[in-house]
C-alpha cells in the first residue's frame, strides 16, 4: 500500500514571537487536516520565529490517487500560507510502496 509525504518549508517574516509562528503553523495544520483527511504535523522546531517545516502524510491504495491529493494539498497550503503573510519556500515530495 503506497504512502506519500510532502514536506513544506515556511518562510513567516511578520512573526516577531513564538506565538506569531505557532499561530500560523497551528492554523496551516488545521486547514489542510479538515480539508484533506491528511495526517499534519510541525517537523522541526525551528532555529528562528521566522521559519517552520511541516509535514503531511497520506496512505492509500493507489499511487495515482495519492500524487493528485498531495498535488492538491501542496496547492492549497501556498494559497492558505499567502492568506496567513507567509511563503512555502520548499517543498518536496516522496512516496514508498
Amino acid at each position: 500500500m503506497p504512502l506519500a509525504t510532502l514536506t513544506l518549508q515556511l518562510r513567516i517574516e511578520h512573526a516577531h514571537s513564538l506565538k506569531d509562528r505557532r499561530q500560523v503553523v497551528r492554523s496551516l495544520k488545521d486547514k489542510l487536516r479538515h480539508g484533506f483527511n491528511v495526517s499534519v504535523a510541525e517537523l522541526d522546531e525551528a532555529a528562528t520565529w521566522q521559519s517552520a517545516v511541516v509535514g503531511v502524510a497520506a496512505i492509500s491504495g493507489s499511487r495515482q490517487y495519492l500524487q493528485g491529493q498531495l498535488q492538491q494539498v501542496e496547492a492549497a497550503a501556498e494559497r492558505i500560507a499567502t492568506e496567513l503573510s507567509a511563503v512555502i519556500t520548499d517543498s518536496w515530495c516522496e512516496f514508498v510502496d
